[in-house]
């Protein structure tokens, strides 16, 4: 059994002696299976959750108990829910189980997970859906990155893309640009500052009422040339080479369709190494085309769901609607184009009866070759309160898998962008889902 965990008004953290760790599907609090729990790996983040109370299972009483006062030491605590946030290629299986007992500001950005203790450790309600360790923190350290920053301005000191991969990389942390200043992976290509969606938990804007955005969005406009300058070398040099439009800290990369398709014949002139992906909310099949025809090797869609229902007031879309997404979707995949869905996984919602019927209707309708299981960084109070109550059954996201992986069986499961050399290639076959 995993103990429950919660916080004082300090932060530190404490596990409760008797009551059983809880979590949450949508709004409603559930016991944690054994099976749904994994030892925290490296890099895991704990936070104490501002106003709330933790929420527990009593097993004597057979009832969840919203914890109010508890004894520490000598003293009583008010126990704050706590919550951590994973690192890449885990997918959460639940929300944290917590109280608000009155208003409380919307919190930060982040993918809450459900956590408890057990065996003398902290434990994580999630699934590792991607065998790729390209994002483990033995691979980063910025000790030896700061320098390759410094050696790659001091080369190229008047190009822009390379002056925000900085910005990214040790301001914002970002992975993927660390990854374009080592000169490997997946190297992030930021080139869009305007967007045609509004989404509530949109990583890069949101007004000033709201919670505070995780980056400042770009606002240049880059040229071609600026942008094969950066990425051409990378193509032709890195291991498992990727460069990707679409990242965290732009808006959407197909309104830059005529930059990014000169980009795209300019860098293919050059060289057929390497793979170029769009990240993108799929929003123009005309778009999608003309990538594709100028040299795009995969695209991957975000989306929260295959409902206009439920996507529509969470993506807010301005000039476009969910049937365009689909229609979107459709056009990279009868362009020969690797397409996946990146899909914002929300325990609760995600995994809804009616939510996955529509999605394996989505996947049958467009043959698309693989589902990203990204956990969608948001207050589960605020998405809650953008998306519609659910009519059916919550499934559970293990159980999601397991339906994903019968019911579509050449589908790929993940959470990383592939290289073109592992298109086709079904790595989740090495994971027990």
């Amino acid at each position: 059994m995993a103990y429950a965990v919660f916080a004082d008004p300090k932060g530190k953290i404490y596990d409760h002696p008797t009551l059983e760790a809880a979590g949450a599907a949508g709004a409603d609090p559930v016991r944690l299976p054994e099976a749904d729990l994994l030892p925290v790996p490296e890099g895991t983040r704990f936070f104490h959750l501002p106003d709330s109370r933790a929420v527990a299972y009593d097993r004597s009483l057979d009832a969840f108990a919203t914890l109010e006062r508890v004894p520490v030491g000598r003293r009583r605590v008010t126990p704050l829910a706590v919550a951590c946030f994973l690192p890449p290629g885990y997918t959460r299986t639940h929300l944290p189980a917590a109280h608000y007992p009155g208003p409380s500001p919307y919190l930060p950005l982040w993918a809450y997970t459900a956590c408890g203790f057990a065996g003398h450790r902290f434990v994580a309600a999630a699934v590792r859906v991607d065998p790729v360790d390209h994002s483990e923190p033995q691979y980063y350290d910025d000790r030896e990155i700061a320098p390759r920053v410094e050696e790659t301005l001091r080369r190229l000191p008047e190009n822009r893309l390379w002056k925000q991969l900085k910005v990214c990389a040790l301001t914002y942390h970002c992975l993927a640009a660390k990854n374009a200043f080592l000169g490997r992976w997946e190297m992030p290509l930021p080139a869009s500052a305007s967007c045609n969606a509004d989404c509530v938990g949109c990583i890069s804007l949101q007004p000033a009422a709201a919670c505070e955005a995780s980056h400042e969005r770009v606002l240049y406009r880059l040229t071609a040339a600026e942008v094969v300058e950066a990425a051409l070398p990378h193509l032709r040099e890195a291991e498992d080479a990727i460069v990707s439009f679409g990242q965290g800290c732009e808006g959407e990369p197909l309104l830059q369709a005529d930059l990014l398709e000169a980009v795209i014949r300019g860098l293919r002139e050059k060289t057929d190494a390497g793979t170029i992906n769009c990240n993108t909310n799929g929003s123009s099949a005309a778009a999608v085309a003309r990538l594709a025809r100028a040299g795009l090797d995969s695209i991957r869609v975000s989306l929260n769901s295959a409902r206009a229902e439920t996507y529509t007031p969470y993506y807010r879309p301005r000039n476009y609607r969910w049937e365009d997404v689909a229609e979107g979707i459709a056009a990279a995949t009868a362009h020969g184009l690797f397409t996946s869905i990146n899909l914002l996984v929300f325990p609760g919602v995600t995994d809804r009866e009616e939510e996955v019927e529509a999605l394996f209707a989505l996947i049958r309708g467009t043959g698309l070759h693989m589902v990203q299981m990204r956990n969608l960084n948001i207050d589960p109070r605020l998405y809650l309160a953008a998306v519609p109550p659910p009519r059916g059954k919550v499934l559970g996201i293990r159980t999601l898998l397991r339906l994903l992986r019968k019911e579509c069986p050449h589908v790929e499961i993940g959470y990383f962008n592939r290289p073109k050399v592992l298109f086709g290639q079904r790595l989740c076959e090495r994971l027990a889902l």
